[in-house]
């Protein structure tokens, strides 16, 4: 199991829900973060409650609908000199759920993938490479298990363009120490996910971080968090361990 002391970890969407979770989870294993939203105010609170735990952490802001945001946000890290060793591409959108599918907007599709996909791979395009260089890195995409439902296509859709970016470039990685991979959280009381859904968010540790942890050279692995509630770190890895990667079967 990897040892995060010390490395640094990028969130993104890491003021409420999912990547709260995520940032204090990883916090307490002793990980430096870089905390995402698209405004510092909105970080500021995760920022203190994380630096209590006792790790280094600096927040950074992008509209992640805005291309030109993502690429500031991204140098004004290489900028700081921060070799970012994890990444979290947590942050989505869930634009509308139409009844009425067959009028969906264009722009329920233009403002989820540029959210949901576009962001995510020019984080990973600009992060990876150097990963490599220096023989050690961890990406975990956040994906999602809906189907069936044409009245939430544009998120539905974006999250399938990751799902395929993920899987193909996983092919490139795997045997490295640079490991690429899925998880999807659930349904979760968030305010993505709204009042109804299923799964408490606190539902989501260890399961959604789990792809930080394993050490075996293994990518393109989709992680369920919902299957890891309950156990220690030490038991999600130990499980995550045994999954193998299926191309195109979710």
């Amino acid at each position: 199991m990897v040892n995060v002391k010390g490395k640094w970890a990028l969130i993104t969407g890491a003021s409420r829900g999912i990547g709260y979770q995520t940032a204090i989870f990883m916090a307490k294993q002793g990980c430096n973060l870089i905390l995402h939203s698209r405004n510092l105010e909105h970080t500021q609170t995760v920022e203190e409650e994380v630096k209590a735990l006792g790790v280094e952490a600096y927040c950074v802001q992008a509209e992640l609908a805005n291309h030109e945001e993502v690429v500031a946000m991204l140098d004004e890290i290489e900028a700081k000199g921060t070799a970012v060793d994890i990444v979290f591409n947590n942050a989505a959108v869930q634009i509308a759920y139409r009844q009425d599918y067959y009028q969906t907007p264009v722009q329920d599709f233009e403002m989820s993938f540029r959210i949901n996909f576009i962001s995510a791979v020019t984080i990973c395009n600009r992060f990876i490479p150097a990963m490599l260089e220096c023989g050690f890195g961890r990406v975990i995409n956040t994906t999602s298990g809906i189907k069936n439902e044409p009245e939430q296509a544009g998120y539905a859709a974006s999250k399938a363009a990751l799902d395929k970016f993920t899987k193909d470039l996983a092919s490139r990685l795997d045997g490295t120490d640079v490991i690429l991979s899925l998880t999807d959280p659930g349904w979760c009381r968030t305010d993505l996910g709204g009042p109804n859904a299923t799964c408490a968010v606190e539902s989501v540790i260890p399961g959604i971080a789990v792809g930080a942890f394993v050490d075996d050279r293994k990518s393109g692995r989709f992680f369920p968090a919902q299957m890891f509630t309950g156990m220690t770190l030490e038991e999600a890895v130990a499980e995550a361990e045994k999954l193998e990667a299926s191309p195109y079967s979710i």
